[in-house]
This record gives structure tokens, C-alpha cells and sequence, in this order.
């Protein structure tokens, strides 16, 4: 008799999580937020395309106020701010989901063999995953932005491999639950070994609680990634939200009453976080055996 979670089976998990998840009104805003955003990312870049290159030949079109030719008006050199928000999100959304698949398997990998080791391994890894949780995570990421420098890919790997500490520990916590449960036991006593054990009984449970985790983790990727491009270490290479609140601050749009170039990035940036965060919290209420309420 297998007592390894009391998840749904395996055939109706998917289906009776989207319909929890769809019940919650915290959820169901963020899934309705979140595909808002998907379809802006990937589907508005395609229709109205961006290109850096186009820029002003008159003095008149800088910082120009919403017209019918440009809906959301003009940056600082003349471009479409509508066009560069719609690829802008496009940049943050990627850097986000890469920066947090890195810290998602490093932190689980860490959770799983710090969880069913507790000896020596188990504590020295604990330790590792304590300074990185005690660590000035900001300041930590500015550093290493500076020292490696500017480019899309550093960005992805400085944010996701600064930031995994956090599921580290909530993927050992549950992991130590499970396996002093009757079932890993039986099966340890058959002559299973550790890897298998790990791998096949262990980390199918945990598999949940990484996913709720995963979805809050890449909000907290999109806001890093904007705020390191705000502060100017990000790809100049490539427009982001972060980039473009970054230079229209140097272009002063503030002070010259532009609106139209703080507004849409400012709002991205909210609304994506916003959604992968109602989204993960109500997730994580879902699939996490201590916050579980159904």
C-alpha cells in the first residue's frame, strides 16, 4: 500500500490542481493576468515588431507625446515606446524563466541531498545554503554585474546563482518529512539504493512543492533582472523594462512631464510580477502539505 502524499492520482492531479487553483480568486486573477502577459510577450512582438535602429531625424519626434503614428509616444531618441514595451517584456520574461530554472535546480538538487543525508554532507550543505540566505542578495548581484559584466547572459547567471537558497530549504524540509515514512523504509530494506530512492520515491513527491516554489521564484527573477537594468547593469544590447525606465531616467522624462515612457515599462513590471505571484502563492496553498487547506 503505497502512503507516499494524499495528492489526487496521477491521471487527475493536473485536473483537480487548474480547478482548485481556478476556485481560489487570488489564482484565478493571476491566471488570468498571467496569460494576459504571455500573449503581450510572445504574440505582440510578432505583430508589431521593434527595431532599435529606427530612430528620429527630427528634434520634434524625442520625448513626442501619444500620436495616432506612435500610441504610447517617443523615447529619448525617437523610437516607439509601444513597440519597445512589447519587446522589452519579451527580454524580462526570458531572463526571468532561465534565471530561475538555474536556481530551481540547484536549490532542489541541494533540498533533496541535504534532506536525506543528515549527516555531514547534509549539514555542510545547510551551511552553504544559510550564508546565501543571510547574504545581502541585492548588493551580492550588483557585485558580481559589475565584475563579470553587462550581457544577457551573466545577467541570467549571476540572478540564478545567487537566488536558490530559498528552495534549498524548502525542498529539504519536505524531503526530511518523507523519508522517515513507512514506504521509504520498506523500500530501503528491499536493498534500494540511495540514488533510487531519491530520484524515483522521494523526488516525484516533492515535484509539487518545487513547482508552487518555481512560479514565486521567477517573480522574484523579473524584479531583480529589472532592477539591476534600472541601475544600469543590465544588457544594453537588448531593450528590457529595466533598460528603458533606466534611460528614460537619464533623459530626465520625469522632470519633462514624458509619462508615456514611465508609464508602460513601470506597469509591466508590476503586472508581471503581480501575476506570477498570485499565481505561485495560490499554488503553493494548493500543493504544500503545511499550507494546504483543501
Amino acid at each position: 500500500m503505497n502512503d507516499t502524499s494524499s495528492f489526487p492520482k496521477q491521471e487527475s492531479f493536473m485536473k483537480s490542481t487548474w480547478k482548485l487553483l481556478w476556485a481560489d480568486p487570488k489564482g484565478r486573477a493571476g491566471v488570468i493576468l498571467l496569460i494576459f502577459v504571455l500573449l503581450f510577450s510572445f504574440l505582440g512582438p510578432v505583430l508589431f515588431p521593434f527595431n532599435p535602429k529606427d530612430m528620429a531625424t527630427t528634434s520634434k519626434e524625442i520625448l513626442q507625446a501619444p500620436t495616432a503614428q506612435h500610441w504610447w509616444g517617443t523615447d529619448e531618441m525617437g523610437r516607439d515606446v509601444f513597440r519597445a514595451t512589447l519587446a522589452g517584456s519579451q527580454v524580462s520574461l526570458v531572463v526571468g524563466l532561465m534565471a530561475t530554472l538555474i536556481s530551481i535546480i540547484i536549490g532542489s538538487i541541494v533540498g533533496l541531498i541535504a534532506g536525506y543525508y543528515q549527516g555531514f554532507l547534509g549539514n555542510v550543505l545547510m551551511r552553504i545554503t544559510d550564508f546565501f540566505l543571510v547574504l545581502p542578495i541585492l548588493p551580492l548581484i550588483i557585485v558580481l554585474a559589475v565584475l563579470f559584466g553587462q550581457s544577457f547572459t551573466i545577467l541570467i547567471l549571476v540572478i540564478g546563482l545567487t537566488s536558490w537558497s530559498g528552495t534549498a530549504r524548502i525542498v529539504r524540509s519536505q524531503v526530511i518529512s518523507l523519508r522517515e515514512r513507512q514506504f521509504i523504509d520498506r523500500i530501503r530494506s528491499l536493498g534500494a539504493s540511495d540514488f533510487r530512492i531519491i530520484g524515483v520515491h522521494i523526488l516525484p513527491n516533492v515535484l509539487p512543492l518545487i513547482f508552487a516554489n518555481t512560479v514565486l521564484v521567477i517573480a522574484g527573477s523579473i524584479l531583480a533582472e529589472a532592477t539591476l537594468a534600472f541601475l544600469g547593469l543590465g544588457d544594453p544590447v537588448h531593450v528590457s523594462w529595466g533598460t528603458m525606465l533606466h534611460y528614460a531616467f537619464i533623459a530626465g522624462a520625469a522632470g519633462r512631464g514624458a509619462w508615456w515612457y514611465l508609464i508602460p515599462p513601470g506597469l509591466g513590471i508590476v503586472t508581471i510580477v503581480l501575476a506570477f505571484t498570485l499565481t505561485g502563492h495560490s499554488l503553493d496553498q494548493i500543493l504544500n502539505p503545511r499550507l494546504r487547506k483543501y
